[in-house]
């Protein structure tokens, strides 16, 4: 169950990896959001040039039993969105005003958490804190920005005394996960789910029983069907200019978030280490 679930949200993430005729479906719509709860399966099917049995086979990729529960979910989502939640992603555009580029960036950024928030799953959450709670070491994956995600739960996972390790190329990550063991996360990050250093490195790691804890767009990939445990994120549908930031902040969110289940659940035992770091570079910054 997502924590702020939007089936709207889910269409739009999922579209680009749905069959041709889910597709079109989706595509509908998306396009025509204030009429579908009125329309019948038939209609749907008509107006989207499919078929009654697309549009069933749809509403189950979309994880809904039928139509009818469908429907709902696609009203309850209407009556949730007000105008300001329905605009769009904004792109940045070449000789953009300055305030213009602050006050976009900065709705994008915030969007991006608000979208994350209505497809990820709570339960997957709390399975992935549990793992983490268990191992004998974290060992995070990823590539160009993802590979700084990395970087920033490294840092704050070493805090509470956790072993992690971050490996950001091909080859260090292949050899990494070749030593992993059963008792090791190992957490691949990939926005696109389908970055070929990722997808290698992850089948060594899982023939070696490492637990595979995956952060990727909501979408169907080779990176969400492989691993043990999905963390999905909602990015935005923007240009290169700008669709990484959005992609970037909503996995810091999600690292953010396990890292504050892992100490909470553990603050008894993690505390000590929390203050000694703390204290320790609140000296450095004295001298």
């Amino acid at each position: 169950m997502a924590i702020n679930d939007n089936i709207l949200i889910k269409i739009r993430d999922m579209k680009d990896s749905l069959t041709p005729v889910e597709k079109m479906i989706a595509e509908y719509t998306l396009n025509n959001i204030d009429e579908i709860p009125h329309l019948s399966i038939k209609s749907l099917a008509q107006l989207s040039k499919t078929s009654d049995a697309s549009v069933l086979r749809f509403c189950k990729t979309m994880g809904y039993n039928g139509y009818r529960s469908f429907i709902v979910s696609i009203s309850a989502s209407l009556g949730s969105m007000d105008d300001e939640h329905k605009d769009q992603y904004t792109d940045i555009q070449p000789g953009d005003d300055l305030s213009i580029i602050v006050s976009n960036i900065s709705r994008n950024n915030c969007k991006s958490i608000e979208d994350t928030l209505s497809v990820i799953d709570r339960n997957e959450i709390a399975n992935a804190v549990k793992v983490l709670r268990t191992s004998n070491r974290i060992v995070f994956f990823g590539i160009g920005a993802s590979g700084l995600v990395c970087k920033d739960a490294e840092q704050k996972f070493s805090r509470i005394n956790k072993i992690c390790h971050t490996y950001t190329d091909g080859h260090s990550q292949l050899t990494a996960a070749t030593l992993l063991g059963e008792n090791d996360v190992a957490i691949f990050i990939s926005n696109s789910g389908d970055t070929v250093e990722i997808l290698e490195s992850l089948e060594i790691a899982k023939k070696n029983g490492a637990n595979i804890i995956a952060i990727t767009k909501y979408n169907k990939s080779e990176l969400a069907d492989k691993a043990n445990i999905v963390l999905s994120i909602s990015t935005p549908e923007v240009t290169i200019r700008s669709g990484a930031m959005g992609s970037r902040i909503a996995m810091l969110t999600v690292i953010d978030i396990l890292f504050a289940g892992v100490a909470s659940a553990e603050y008894q035992n993690v505390k000590k280490y929390l203050t000694k770091t703390h204290n320790i570079l609140s000296s450095k910054h004295r001298n």
